[in-house]
């Protein structure tokens, strides 16, 4: 388990990197989550439709609050919130599905460059699959794994109990209740080129 943790070395994450471009994504490697937050606001252009993912990542690094408080994009997560799920629950769906840019992050990434996100929902991933023009992962370095079955690894026997605690004290739920992996994403190669552009962050961030 405490692989999971561990910030992978310059050596593998240079590997990834290689394999990813393999497979028709674009990647870097930063030291820090104020350099990626920098990144990511760098890549992203003013004015741009921009929908941030539910991402601690994301939390982390500062993303969500640049973005969805300034006038320097257009926020898809700001028009969303204004709008109500009981009557407008198709609009949303649309709207979320296929912003110009989705930011997020990932759940683990193996050495030969697959790209695996666990999800409740699945609302965030048509835009990761199809949907969005541009999509920015930003992944802390500790989430490189060997291969799909310690990807999976990663997810259920890491990631899940830790989302589940946090679900609980986030909306005060009792012990019975846990979060679950409804939809689990592989993404193995990208045909449209520069689609996909993952940052990594040589720090741990998320689960």
């Amino acid at each position: 388990m405490d692989t999971f943790s561990t910030v992978a070395t310059e050596t593998s994450l240079q590997k990834v990197i290689e394999s990813l471009q393999n497979n028709g994504m674009t990647a870097e490697i930063v030291e820090t989550k104020e350099d990626a937050k920098k990144r990511v606001l760098a890549m992203v252009p003013q004015g741009a439709e921009v929908m941030t993912m539910s991402s601690i990542t994301l939390q982390e690094i500062g993303i969500v609050d640049a973005i969805n408080t300034s006038s320097d994009y257009d926020s898809v997560r700001n028009k969303l919130t204004k709008m109500d799920r009981k009557t407008q629950s198709r609009e949303m769906q649309k709207l979320g599905a296929a912003p110009e840019w989705a930011v997020g992050s990932v759940h683990a990434v193996t050495e030969d460059g697959k790209i695996f996100i666990a999800s409740n929902t699945g609302s965030q991933l048509p835009a990761y699959v199809y949907g969005s023009g541009h999509v920015i992962w930003v992944v802390g370095g500790q989430k490189i794994v060997k291969d799909e079955e310690e990807a999976k690894r990663r997810i259920y026997e890491y990631i899940l109990p830790k989302e589940s605690v946090r679900l609980r004290k986030q909306y005060n739920l009792p012990d019975t209740v846990h979060s679950n992996v409804s939809k689990l994403l592989m993404v193995h190669k990208e045909i449209t080129p520069d689609r996909i552009h993952i940052i990594f962050v040589k720090e741990p961030l998320g689960f």
